[in-house]
């Protein structure tokens, strides 16, 4: 399927989830991001890595629609954002799920009532919001807590309240800005393991991350940005490039991440199911 962009005409297959052509966008006459081209698939898990200023909040904020390219096409789900239509971007928003370091719970709402909000805005039946907002909540660990307010949780509960919000329509890609980046090494194996689970259930899976550590024992596809390229394109890779072949020049077999840990776990959410 062929689209047309600003200027070029983008091949787009049907599994492309996200795909930047030639990419530049300018803030103050400097260059952020210079002629970026990616393409990540429906169901990949993704991090972006790089130093602060390589432009990755940058790539993010293009992703979401929040600013539009300088130069270059931006398609996330077969939409063109360079072209889109402000009318049409909260329409598109609903597709994506959101997480972000400084988690950005309502304060004066409690915690069911903050993933409730999402799907308030969406215009949810309330029948199938009393499904399933208990669903996620008992899938993030939180089924205990939906009464209590934000600032009676601990950081790394904060984080699984705002991804459950993140979680509970059933986005097809969620984008994960820094998500550990609050959280004690403890808090955020456990952010890193929801969102293994929930990219095993189809779930396309961008984060861009500092955390070293845990790019390095996930072994998913890593791309570096540095100056606003990409530097490198790691199938299974670590933070620092440079240990492993580039992303399309060999076969590798994925290994698993933790599986004994990881393994998936039944979720039994009455009439509810994430899988509709």
């Amino acid at each position: 399927m062929r689209k047309k962009g600003l200027k070029d005409t983008v091949l787009l297959e049907e599994d492309d989830a996200i795909v930047l052509d030639n990419v530049t966008h300018v803030y103050t006459n400097a260059p952020v991001l210079k002629n970026v081209s990616l393409r990540i698939k429906k169901g990949e898990f993704v991090f972006i890595v790089g130093v602060s200023g390589s432009g990755k909040s940058t790539l993010i904020k293009l992703l979401l629609r929040e600013i539009v390219a300088t130069k270059g096409s931006v398609y996330v789900l077969g939409e063109n954002l360079s072209t889109m239509k402000h009318r049409r971007v909260p329409a598109f928003r609903r597709r994506l799920g959101v997480v972000f370091q400084d988690f950005r719970l309502l304060k004066d709402m409690n915690v069911y009532e903050n993933v409730a909000f999402a799907q308030r805005v969406t215009q949810v039946p309330r029948a199938k919001m009393d499904k399933s907002v208990p669903a996620i909540l008992k899938y993030v660990g939180l089924a205990g807590k939906y009464k209590a307010k934000p600032r009676h949780l601990s950081g790394g509960e904060q984080q699984r309240v705002a991804l459950a919000r993140a979680l509970v329509n059933q986005p097809e890609i969620l984008l994960c800005d820094e998500p550990t980046g609050n959280l004690d090494p403890a808090n955020s194996q456990e952010i890193m393991r929801l969102l293994n689970v929930f990219n095993r259930r189809g779930t396309t899976v961008v984060v861009v991350t500092h955390n070293k550590e845990i790019v390095d024992q996930m072994h998913k596809r890593v791309i570096t940005v540095h100056k606003g390229v990409i530097e490198s394109d790691i199938k299974f890779g670590e933070y620092e490039a440079g240990k492993y072949e580039d992303y399309d020049t060999q076969e590798y077999e994925e290994e698993e991440y933790e599986e004994e840990t990881y393994e998936e776990e039944e979720y039994e959410a009455g009439e509810y199911d994430y899988e509709d």
